[in-house]
């Protein structure tokens, strides 16, 4: 299995969310993990961090953040030169993938937990 770096945007440690579940099913593919969210914490042995931390070489960035709130992260997200990212259930924002795909970046509506379930991560 290769092991895509992949950044949970708007993790949270907080078991019943979907985030913390992504990032225990990512940590269990094998798959490095970059955590950011509001607050700080741990999940599966992930460190969860709370400013935007500079990002190389990544692969995926799955966002748990509502459109609203992505507006923050644009940039970021951008200048992080991800290959895709994914949009999880909730967080879909038609003018965010615009920005994405003029930069080249995929945006791909799906559920990181699906893809996983069923190996097409």
């Amino acid at each position: 299995m290769k092991n895509k770096k992949t950044v949970v945007l708007g993790a949270s440690s907080k078991p019943e969310k979907y985030a913390y579940k992504a990032i225990t099913m990512l940590v269990g593919n094998g798959h490095s993990v970059l955590a950011i969210g509001q607050n700080a914490g741990e999940v599966a042995g992930i460190k969860i961090q709370t400013k935007a931390i500079p990002l190389k070489n990544i692969d995926t960035i799955t966002l748990y953040l509502n459109p609203t709130r992505q507006r923050d992260y644009y940039n970021y997200i951008v200048e992080s030169k991800p290959k895709r990212v994914i949009f999880n259930p909730g967080t879909e924002n038609p003018e965010f993938y615009q920005l994405l795909e003029l930069n080249n970046i995929k945006a791909e509506v799906a559920c990181t937990l699906v893809l996983l379930a069923t190996n097409q991560y």
